[in-house]
């Protein structure tokens, strides 16, 4: 059975509004809000996205919208209640998603409440020389982290109060550090941490298997984070 699909366009920026909107999502990107080309790689790849966000009249229309409760995990949690099975959750500043990046993840992705796609530092830079990426390190290679998520419903729930933990810490990195657990840290910094590992500690700290999915898609990592991304 295919998956189902969340795009999460809500929250506020300040940069956004000089564009007369509030969320990234439906800043203009090609003449079009950029969360229109999310929606239409995901229709694109088979699936119909449950949309968190203020919907200003989206083309194509989403299968269903609603309303941004604020957060990211509120609205998550939202979404979740009208899909059922394995979820691809999407951000809604992704414009350069495309199908076949989509058919990447749901057909390449192994069997585990949490999904993880990351790509390849030279894959982005190949293909947007001016992006500037956050990257981490590892064993097997240079990665910068997806924009998807897939997830199984029923799994996922367990690790709902722990993620929403590790993001209630993220301002308090000393706190969050010790969450993650010092030795891993220190792997990371050196270049020796492996995605196995990587792996291991997620699954320790949520509760449920997570796995992360190399994809050769740098769409699928390069979102839209500042004004100046709009000309990427």
């Amino acid at each position: 059975m295919r998956p189902s699909a969340i795009v999460l366009a809500g929250g506020k920026e300040a940069w956004a509004e000089r564009f007369g909107v509030r969320s990234k999502a439906l800043v203009p990107y090609r003449g079009r809000p950029m969360v229109e080309w999310v929606l239409e790689a995901l229709y694109a790849a088979g699936l119909s996205p449950v949309y968190v966000g203020e919907n200003p009249g989206l083309v194509p229309a989403p299968a269903l919208t609603l309303p941004d409760r604020g957060g990211l995990l509120d609205n998550l949690e939202q979404a979740l209640e009208h899909v059922e099975g394995r979820v691809l959750v999407a951000t809604g500043d992704i414009p350069h998603l495309t199908k076949e990046a989509v058919r990447f993840v749901l057909e390449r992705a192994p069997e585990a409440a949490l999904v993880y796609p990351i790509v390849p530092k030279e894959a982005v830079e190949a293909r947007f020389p001016r992006t500037k990426r956050t990257y981490a390190r590892l064993r097997e290679g240079t990665f910068t982290g997806g924009n998807l998520l897939l997830l199984d419903k029923s799994l996922f729930r367990k690790a709902l109060p722990l993620a929403r933990r590790v993001v209630a810490l993220r301002k308090r990195p000393l706190a969050l550090a010790r969450l993650v657990g010092w030795d891993v840290l220190l792997k990371l910094l050196l270049g020796r941490l492996s995605l196995a590992e990587v792996e291991a500690r997620a699954q320790r700290i949520l509760g449920v298997e997570a796995r992360a999915l190399v994809t050769p898609y740098p769409e699928v990592g390069v979102d839209v984070d500042r004004e100046e991304d709009l000309v990427s």
